[in-house]
C-alpha cells in the first residue's frame, strides 16, 4: 500500500496488525523472515568479466579486430614482419581502449552503495512495550520508532505524535524549508511527497522535535527505496557512442564493398591470388581509421582536465562532449539554480520597507531604508531582536557558516548580525523564562523573556496567524492602533512578498506582559521575507545558454507559485505558461507529456519518478538532455539522463555517483563554460574525423584506382600494408591529436545546438572528404607516373606515392584547424599541430633514408624527386581552402541561433 498518508491512525495501525505500543520480540523476528531486511538491495549488476566482454563489441573494434587477425593469418603463411607489426599494433590500440571504457564502467556500478550508506545503521524501536536501540535493517512494517533532533530516518513511517516537530527532506523532495510535520493530518491520497506532513521518510533526517511513527514500509518499498529502483536502471548511450558506432558500422560496409570490389578486378585480370588478397588487405587497413579511437579517447581525456580547471569533473569521458551538444538541461532549483541558503531580502515595517543585501548564512550585507529615526527602541530594532530571540537555532563558523537548528530560524540570526547586534550578548540581556512552542495548527512560536525585571513576549510565525493577535503597531517608536487600513495595508504587502516567492513570517512583541504566554493583544512589529537565494551568475548563465540555443527547464519539488516566481527571476521560460504540478504529472500520458514538454518549462512538486519521465519525455522528442542536481531525488534523473550533472558541494554521495559531470563550485554558471568546452571538443573531433577520413580515403582511392589502372604483378599491391599503417597511426595520429587541442572558436556559444541525429560526418563534410580523397589520389597517381616513367623502378616509385601521401596529409592538416582561411588564423596559431607536423615529418625522413627502417619498411633513398613531391603534396591544402570559402562560410551563418520565446 502507498497511500498510508491517507488514512487516519487507526485504520494505518489495523492494516499493519499492530499498535502504539509496538511489536514483540517474536512478532517482529517473524515479520523479518517475511519482509525481509531494511535495507537496499541492487538488482544483481554485470560481473567485471561481463563489463569487459562488451568493450569489445563496438563495430569499429571488431573490424580492426578482423583486421589484425587477417594480418596474423598471412604473416602465418609467409612469415612476413610487416604483417605481425600489423597485428600487433592494432591489437594494442584495441586492448588500450578496452581498459579504459571498462574502468569507467565499472566505476559507475557504485551508485547503489552509496544510496545503501544513507540508511542509518541504528534506529530506538519500541518492542516488548521498551525502548531499544537496534540496527536499522531489522526494522519491519509495525514497528513503532521513537523520533529526536538529529536522528536519520530509517524507514517511512506513519507518524503517531508529533511535538514541535519537522523534518529536513530537501535531498529526498528538492523543498528547501523543512517540513514541519503534524501527527493528527490526514492528507489527500494523490497529495506529492512534499505535502505528506503525516509522514516521515527513509533516508531524511529530524531538524527538530520529538516523535513517534509506525513503519508501513521498508528496504526497497521506500521511497528511497523506489528511487535506488530506478537509478539501477541500465543508463543509456551518450550521443558520442551512438555517433561513432554507427560510423564503425558504415565504414564496415564501406570496407567490405571496396575489398570485394577490388578483388574482383583483380581475378579479372588473372593476376596473382596471393598478391589480390595481400591488395585487398591492404584497403581493408587504409579504410579503417586505427588511430581514430586512441584520438578520440585522448580529446576527450584532454577536454577533461580542461573543464577541471573550470570546476567540472568530468567522471565518464563521452559526456564531455555529450554536454557539448546539450539541446535542454534541466536543472533542479534547490542548490542549483539557488544556493540553498534561506536568506531576507526584504523587511515591510507598517509605513516603509527595509531592503537586506547579502546571501546565504555568511553574515555579510546591510539594511538599507534605515534612516535617522531608527533608533534602541524603533519597530526595525525590536523586529530584529524578536526575529533573534524567538528562536532555538544558532550559526556556526568552523568554516563556512552553517545553520544547527532550524533553516528559517538561522535565516533570522544571520539578519541580526547584519543589523550589528551580538546575538548571544542580546540573549544575556533578555533570558529565556518560558514558550509556547511552533505548531503546525497555530502556525506560530511564542517565547517570554525578562529584561531588567520587565517582562517581554516575542512572537513569530504565518502572518494570517499573527496578525489576527494584534491590537496595536509600532510607528517610529511609538505604539498606535492597528486599525483596518494598516491591516489591509499589512494583507497586501504579504501577499506581494508571497508572489515573489518569499516565505513571510510575521513578528509581533508584548512589552510588561504578566506572568505567563498570553499571546492576544499583541504588538505588531512588521513582516520579513526571505528566499531560498539565487545564485549570482546563473541568470547570466541561463542567458548565455538562450544565445546558444540551448532551453533551460526547472524541475522541482517546490510549490508551483515558487517555481514561478523564481523562474521569472532567473529567465526560465516564457513568463507565460504555467508550471506543471506533480498531481497532473501521475495521470498524465506519455504522448501528452511529450507534447506539453515542448512549451512548459517549470514542473513543481514533482517525484522522483515524475523526473524521469519528463526526461524521457525530452528524448522522445528528440533532445538531449542534461540534468541537474544534488539530491538523492535527483539521482534517477541524472542517470536517465544523456548528461547527468552533480553538485560538488551541496551534492549527495548518490547524485554525484549517478551524474556524469560534477560542478566542484556547484555554480549553473559553470554549465554554461562546460557547455563550451564541450562543443570545442567536438568541433576538434569533427576536425580530425574530416581529416582521418579524408586522408584514409585518398588512400583507398589510390589503391583502388591504381589496380584499375595497373595489371602489372610487381606494382601490386601499390602500397604495402605496413607503409599504409605507418601513415594512418603516425602522420594521422600525431597531426590528428595536435587538432584536439585546437582553441574554440569565439562564436561558438552563438551556434544553434547540432542535430542529435547527424552524426561526425554530415553530407557536406562527406563531399568535402570525397574531394579530399581524390585530389590526394590524383596527386599520388601523378607522382607515381613520373617516377615509374622516369627509370621503371617500381620500388622507388611506390616510396615517391609513400612520401607524396604523407606530405599531402600533413599540409592538409594546417587546413583543417578552422573552417576559416589559413592565412587568418597563422601557422603559430597551434604551436602544437606545428611540432607534430615537424616530429612526423623527421620520422618519415627517416624510414626513407635511414638503412634499418628503409628495410623493414622497403623504402628506396630519394633525391631530386622532391621538386615535384612536395608541389603535388600542396593540392590537398589548396583544394580544402577553396572549399571552405564555398560552402563552410555559408553554413556558419546558418548555424548562428538565439532561442525564441516559445523555447524553440
Amino acid at each position: 500500500m502507498s497511500s498510508w498518508h491517507s488514512l487516519d491512525l487507526n485504520e494505518v495501525l489495523d492494516s499493519l496488525d499492530t499498535s502504539d505500543s509496538g511489536l514483540t520480540a517474536e512478532e517482529a523476528e517473524a515479520r523479518l523472515q517475511r519482509y525481509g531486511q531494511n535495507e537496499l538491495v541492487g538488482r544483481k549488476g554485470p560481473s567485471p568479466l561481463t563489463i569487459l566482454a562488451r568493450q569489445f563489441t563496438d563495430p569499429l573494434v571488431v573490424i580492426l579486430l578482423i583486421a589484425a587477425a587477417v594480418s596474423f593469418l598471412i604473416w602465418l603463411v609467409d612469415r612476413r614482419p610487416d604483417e605481425l607489426i600489423d597485428a600487433a599494433l592494432i591489437v594494442a590500440i584495441v586492448v588500450m581502449n578496452a581498459l579504459l571504457g571498462f574502468y569507467q564502467e565499472y566505476k559507475a556500478e557504485r551508485t547503489l552503495e552509496a544510496l545503501r550508506e544513507l540508511a542509518s545503521p541504528r534506529a530506538t524501536v519500541v518492542r516488548d512495550g521498551s525502548e531499544r536501540e537496534v540496527p536499522s535493517k531489522t526494522l519491519v512494517p509495525g514497528d513503532v520508532i521513537v523520533l529526536a533532533t538529529g536522528d536519520k530516518v530509517s524507514a517511512d513511517a506513519r507518524l503517531l505524535e508529533a511535538v514541535n516537530l519537522d523534518a529536513a527532506e530537501a535531498s529526498l523532495t528538492g523543498e528547501s524549508a523543512p517540513v514541519s510535520k503534524d501527527a493528527g493530518s490526514v492528507v489527500p491520497e494523490d497529495s506529492p511527497l512534499g505535502d505528506r506532513t503525516d509522514m516521515v521518510f527513509s533516508g531524511t533526517s529530524i531538524g527538530q522535535g520529538r516523535g513517534r511513527a509506525v513503519v508501513v514500509a521498508t528496504g526497497m518499498d521506500t521511497e528511497l527505496g523506489k528511487i535506488a529502483g530506478l537509478v539501477g536502471e541500465e543508463s543509456i548511450e551518450t550521443p558520442l557512442q551512438r555517433k561513432l558506432a554507427r560510423l564503425g558500422r558504415q565504414l564496415g560496409v564501406a570496407v567490405l564493398v571496396i575489398v570485394i570490389m577490388t578483388f574482383l578486378v583483380g581475378l579479372s585480370r588473372s593476376a596473382d591470388v596471393l598478391e589480390l588478397f595481400l591488395s585487398a588487405v591492404s584497403l581493408a587497413v587504409a579504410a579503417i581509421p586505427e588511430s581514430l579511437p586512441a584520438v578520440v579517447t585522448v580529446s576527450l581525456a584532454l577536454g577533461l582536465a580542461r573543464m577541471a580547471k573550470r570546476n567540472a569533473v568530468v567522471r565518464s569521458l563521452p559526456s564531455v562532449e555529450s554536454l557539448g551538444s546539450a539541446t535542454v538541461i534541466c536543472t533542479d532549483k534547490t542548490g542549483t539554480l539557488t544556493t540553498g541558503e534561506m536568506s531576507v531580502t526584504d523587511i515591510a515595517l507598517v509605513d516603509r520597507g527595509i531592503e537586506v543585501t547579502g546571501q546565504g548564512y555568511e553574515p555579510r550585507g546591510e539594511l538599507r531604508g534605515e534612516s535617522e529615526r531608527s533608533g534602541d527602541d524603533d519597530e526595525l530594532t525590536w523586529l530584529v531582536r524578536a526575529g533573534a530571540l524567538c528562536n532555538d537555532a544558532r550559526l556556526e563558523h568552523d568554516g563556512p557558516w552553517t545553520v544547527a537548528g532550524d533553516a528559517t530560524e538561522g535565516t533570522l540570526l544571520v539578519l541580526a548580525l547584519k543589523a550589528g547586534m551580538d546575538i548571544e550578548a542580546l540573549r544575556a540581556e533578555f533570558p529565556r523564562v518560558d514558550e509556547i512552542p511552533f505548531d503546525s495548527k497555530s502556525k506560530r512560536m511564542t517565547t517570554a523573556h525578562v529584561r531588567e525585571g520587565e517582562r517581554y513576549l516575542f512572537t513569530k510565525g504565518a502572518a494570517e496567524s499573527v496578525l489576527p493577535l494584534c491590537g496595536t503597531a509600532m510607528v517610529d517608536g511609538r505604539t498606535v492602533p492597528l486599525d483596518d487600513g494598516m491591516r489591509g495595508t499589512m494583507i497586501a504587502k504579504e501577499r506581494q512578498m508571497a508572489d515573489r516567492a518569499l516565505r513571510v513570517l510575521a513578528l509581533s512583541m508584548t512589552a510588561g506582559a504578566d506572568d505567563g504566554v498570553v499571546t492576544e493583544g499583541t504588538t505588531f512589529l512588521g513582516l520579513v521575507g526571505m528566499i531560498d537565494t539565487p545564485r549570482p551568475d546563473a541568470i547570466d548563465a541561463i542567458g548565455e545558454c538562450r544565445s546558444a540555443g540551448i532551453r533551460v527547464i526547472m524541475i522541482t519539488g517546490d510549490h508551483g507559485r515558487t517555481a514561478e516566481a523564481i523562474a521569472r527571476q532567473m529567465g526560465i521560460g516564457d513568463g507565460i505558461t504555467p508550471a506543471i504540478t506533480g498531481r497532473e504529472l501521475s495521470g498524465m500520458p506519455a504522448e501528452e507529456l511529450a507534447s506539453r514538454v515542448r512549451k512548459a518549462s517549470v514542473f513543481a512538486r514533482v517525484s522522483p519518478e515524475h523526473k524521469v519521465n519528463i526526461v524521457r519525455a525530452l528524448q522522445a522528442n528528440g533532445e538531449v538532455v542534461a540534468m541537474t542536481g544534488d539530491g538523492v531525488n535527483d539521482a534517477p534523473a541524472l542517470k536517465r539522463a544523456d548528461i547527468g550533472v552533480a553538485m560538488g558541494i551541496t551534492g549527495t554521495d548518490v547524485a554525484k555517483e549517478a551524474a556524469d559531470i560534477v560542478l566542484m563550485d556547484d555554480d549553473f554558471a559553470s554549465i554554461a563554460g562546460a557547455v563550451e568546452e564541450g562543443r570545442g571538443i567536438y568541433d576538434n573531433i569533427r576536425r580530425f574525423v574530416a581529416f582521418l577520413l579524408s586522408c584514409n580515403g585518398g588512400e583507398i582511392a589510390l589503391i583502388f584506382a591504381a589496380t584499375l589502372l595497373y595489371a602489372q604483378p610487381e606494382l601490386l599491391p601499390f602500397l604495402l600494408p605496413i607503409q599504409i599503417l605507418w601513415i594512418n597511426l603516425l602522420t594521422d595520429g600525431f597531426p590528428a591529436l595536435a587538432l584536439g587541442l585546437e582553441r574554440a572558436d569565439p562564436e561558438i556559444m552563438k551556434r544553434c545546438p547540432r542535430d542529435p541525429q547527424e552524426g561526425p560526418v554530415n553530407r557536406i563534410m562527406a563531399y568535402r572528404m570525397a574531394v579530399l580523397g581524390a585530389v590526394m589520389a590524383l596527386a599520388g597517381l601523378v607522382a607515381f607516373h613520373i617516377s615509374f616513367t622516369a627509370d621503371g623502378d617500381a620500388g622507388r616509385a611506390r616510396t615517391v606515392v609513400f612520401c607524396t601521401l604523407v606530405l599531402t596529409q600533413l599540409f592538409a592538416a594546417f587546413s583543417f584547424r578552422s573552417d576559416r582561411s589559413v592565412l587568418e588564423t597563422g601557422l603559430w596559431g597551434n604551436p602544437h599541430l606545428v611540432y607534430a607536423v615537424l616530429f612526423s615529418l623527421a620520422l618519415q625522413l627517416a624510414v626513407v633514408y635511414l638503412p634499418p627502417l628503409s628495410t623493414a619498411f622497403r623504402s628506396a633513398p630519394l633525391a631530386g624527386e622532391w621538386l615535384y613531391i612536395v608541389p603535388l603534396s600542396l593540392l590537398g591544402l589548396v583544394v580544402n581552402e577553396a572549399i571552405k570559402k564555398v560552402i563552410i562560410r555559408y553554413r556558419a551563418k546558418r548555424d548562428i541561433c538565439e532561442l525564441r520565446d516559445d523555447g524553440n
